[in-house]
Order: structure tokens, then C-alpha cells, then sequence
């Protein structure tokens, strides 16, 4: 298989054209049907490993998921020549092929969700999608990508199902636009090491471009050379497993980093389901969709400075509602690292900057925060809040008539006042129920 692999290899490297060159299968998928100690065995035997096969052989690995593993009906050995299972092995099968390749940087699972044209069409965007090709709307589909915190400790090991782990180290470079990021990736286990460049051009046509582009070793030390000396380097775990044909990426933050990285825990996938609830692991019972939260992208994370302090955060390529200043602009969300409790005492004027909770003494605020200023008051006159923080011992904010309870920017729940409280708020006046915010947690648009 690999001489073959190797012969049309070299064909496609000496074209003058630009030349896709598919595998029907490849070298991992012989470790599904033979046992580790053979499969090892042979690797040492060739002087090979799982990392130069499976990530540094092929750009991208797509996985058709069997008719025998959700399309029941539509499986059959009559009029195939070359299949011979029946629907329990085909499943086997199917899944131990699959679980071969996970890991795989850029690994796509096309399941039977969908009727089998759209499955086709499902594959080939997904291929045009890693080479660049914009393809307008013939192959449009609703999958999406998910990202979400995983918030209190990791399960133990045995708890996730086969799973392969990874250091990973981002870099990020230097580039002439601050609407183009480029960065360098290095991904590896056991000292075998893949490399890869990415730029992220801005939206074209509605759609996110990523180019990214494989690179030898040395190529990989020589780009180095270009840095943005304004982020830190990135050090995570990234941990791959699949569950009921669903691919997840969880990514473990490591030191040294940011403090605001400090305990960071993402989990990503991608999905075409309405419902994310029923594909999420059951074992990772603490979850928060963050889904195009700029707090999450790993640029702003990666930023030396705090955020706001630099006019280097990124707002991100998609709309996503976070805190609003005077000036109609829009400010940095808050994370853990940025929300400081701020105890009962006296106010300070203009105690608190950019709606960014600091270590200042608050109490009651009489007609709410406005834009993040705290204001003198007498000792438990409350109201509501206006594009500002939330800070303890405070109640929270109004807007619209309904009162949201937030813990560290994130919205729990939510009550609706009387019209009498209302009527009350607008006055400026203390309004009940007093809700508690907790820890400082940002308020977006009086949320």
C-alpha cells in the first residue's frame, strides 16, 4: 500500500497542475484488523510510527460511516461482490476503521444522518473546504462548528473511550493586517512531531478561509523567526476520541500561558444536528456553549497585554454580543482571570474601567453602573444596572424589564419584575427582588 501510495506520490509532485491525489484507505487502517503487539511490531520492523503515517502521510482523513451503522435499511451483501458482512461485523468494523484514525488533525466523520446524496455532498464540501475552494452554495450544508468550556475536573482516564492524546504548541506570527492571523502549529506524541502553517483571512463571500499548509521541520524552525513577540506561546493537551460516530477535540491548557488560560479546558466538534445536547459526552456533565465567544479564541487568549489595555483583541469573524461602552464600541468579555469580587465599603467614583470588575471597595449603587463607573451612594440604596458590571453583594441588572442573576459573565437565569418595580427602577429607585451578582461578572447590555 505505501509503495503504491509513494508511486502516485511522486506522479502528482512532478504535475504542473494542481493535482488532489485520494487514497481509498491507507496505512492506519491495517492497525483495525490485526492486534496492537503486530502492529507495533511491524512499525518497528519498517522504522515507522503511528505519528508520520497518520498525520504527517495524508493532509485530510474522511471517514464514510457504514450503511450498517445508522442506515440499517440501505445495507445489503446481494449485488456486492466485495461485501461479505453481516450488519453486526459491518458495525465492528466500521468503528475500529474509524477509531484507527482518530487523532488525525483534520479528521471529518460523514454519518448517515442525511439521505445519501446528501451525504455525498456532505463529503466533497468538506473536501473543498480544506483545499480553499469557494464552491458559492452548490454544497451548502447546516454543519456547524461547536466549541464549549468544560467547567470543574476532568473525569479519570478509563472514563472517556479510546482516546489518543497530543502536546500541541501554537505560535503566532507576525502579519501586515490585524484582519489576517497567521500562525504555526506544532503537533506530536512521543516525539514525533507534524507541522503546520495557517492564515485566516477574513470573511469572503459570508465564509471564514483558512489556508493551511503542512511544513518539513526545518521549514517550521525557519518561520519561528517571525513571532508576534504581543502572545504568548500556547501549550496544550489536545485529547481525540469519537462517541456514537461523533468526532471531539478537547483541548487541556498548559503552563506557561496567560493567567487567563490558567485551568482552561475547550471542547470542540462539529455538527449538523439541531439538538447539541443528545451528542455531547456524557461523562463531561459541566458544559457552556461559548460558540463564538472572542474570550474563547485562542488569538485573544493568547494576547501579553489584558484586554483592556490593547487594541489587539479580536472581536471575532462572527457577531457575538458582549459589553457595550458610551461610545456605542464594543469592550473585551470577562474571564475568571479578569473578575475580582469586590466587597462591601465605601463607593468609589469611577471605581471600575471598561466594565472589568478591579479590587475596589463598592457598595449599593443608586441609578446603576453606566458604563462600567461606579458611583457614591448611602449604604443599601440599589437599582439597576446599564451596560456595566455586576459586582457582589449587588443586585443585578435590568433591561427590558427583566432581571438576570450573572456569575462570572455568564447568564444563569432570569425573573420578571412587577410593573410597580418597573415603574420603580425607571425612577432610579431601589427595585426588588435584589438579585445577587456574583464576583463581578460582566453585564451585556444590562444583562
Amino acid at each position: 500500500m505505501i509503495q503504491i501510495e509513494n508511486t502516485f506520490f511522486s506522479l502528482g509532485e512532478s504535475c504542473a497542475r494542481n493535482c488532489l491525489i485520494i487514497c481509498d484507505r491507507g496505512a492506519m487502517d491495517a492497525s483495525a484488523f490485526i492486534s496492537t503487539e503486530k502492529w507495533e511490531y511491524m512499525l518497528a520492523s519498517n522504522n515507522l510510527n503511528n505519528v508520520d503515517l497518520r498525520d504527517n502521510r495524508y493532509n485530510h482523513i474522511i471517514h464514510l460511516v457504514s450503511a450498517a451503522n445508522g442506515a440499517e435499511d440501505f445495507y445489503s451483501t446481494e449485488d456486492h461482490v466485495c461485501r461479505s458482512e453481516g450488519v453486526e461485523t459491518a458495525r465492528e468494523l466500521d468503528y475500529k476503521a474509524a477509531a484507527a484514525w482518530v487523532g488525525h488533525p483534520y479528521f471529518d466523520v460523514i454519518d448517515n444522518s442525511t439521505d445519501f446524496e446528501t451525504k455525498i455532498c456532505r463529503m466533497i464540501s468538506s473536501i473543498c473546504q480544506k483545499l480553499g475552494i469557494d464552491v458559492g452554495d452548490r454544497l451548502l450544508t447546516n454543519s456547524r462548528k461547536l466549541k464549549f468550556l468544560v467547567r470543574g475536573p476532568l473525569p479519570a482516564d478509563p472514563d472517556f473511550p479510546p482516546f489518543q492524546d497530543f502536546d500541541v504548541v501554537h505560535n503566532y506570527l507576525q502579519s501586515n493586517t490585524p484582519q489576517l492571523q497567521a500562525r504555526l502549529r506544532k503537533r506530536g506524541q512521543k516525539g514525533h512531531w507534524s507541522y503546520i502553517h495557517t492564515i485566516r483571512k477574513p470573511k469572503l463571500r459570508g465564509q471564514v478561509v483558512e489556508v493551511k499548509t503542512q511544513l518539513t521541520h526545518r521549514d517550521y524552525i525557519n518561520m519561528l523567526a517571525q513571532r508576534d513577540d504581543s502572545h504568548f506561546t500556547i501549550f496544550k493537551k489536545r485529547r481525540c476520541f469519537l462517541i456514537n460516530n461523533q468526532y471531539f477535540q478537547l483541548d487541556i491548557y498548559r503552563e506557561p500561558s496567560h493567567p487567563r488560560c490558567k485551568g482552561l479546558v475547550l471542547l470542540e466538534t462539529y455538527t449538523a444536528l439541531d439538538s447539541i445536547e443528545n451528542i455531547l459526552p456524557p461523562f463531561l456533565t459541566d458544559v457552556v456553549d461559548v460558540t463564538g465567544n472572542p474570550a474563547y479564541s485562542m488569538f485573544n487568549l493568547s494576547l501579553k497585554e489584558e484586554w483592556n489595555a490593547t487594541n489587539k483583541f479580536c472581536h471575532g469573524l462572527k457577531e457575538y454580543s458582549i459589553s457595550v461602552n458610551k461610545n456605542n464600541t464594543l469592550e473585551p468579555p470577562a474571564t475568571d482571570a479578569h473578575l475580582k469580587s469586590a466587597p462591601l465599603g465605601d463607593g468609589k467614583p469611577n471605581g471600575i474601567s471598561n466594565g472589568v470588575a478591579e479590587a475596589v471597595p463598592l457598595n449599593g449603587v443608586k441609578n446603576g453602573f453606566s458604563n462600567g463607573d461606579s458611583r457614591d451612594t448611602p449604604n443599601e440604596t440599589f437599582s439597576g444596572f446599564s451596560y456595566g458590571c455586576i459586582n457582589s453583594n449587588v443586585c443585578s441588572s435590568l433591561s427590558n424589564g427583566i432581571y438576570k442573576v450573572v456569575s462570572n459573565g455568564l447568564h444563569e437565569k432570569s425573573v420578571v419584575p412587577t410593573n410597580e418595580t418597573l415603574k420603580r427602577a425607571e425612577n432610579g429607585e431601589g427595585a426588588t427582588p435584589k438579585l445577587l451578582g456574583v464576583n463581578g461578572g460582566i453585564a451585556v447590555s444590562g444583562s
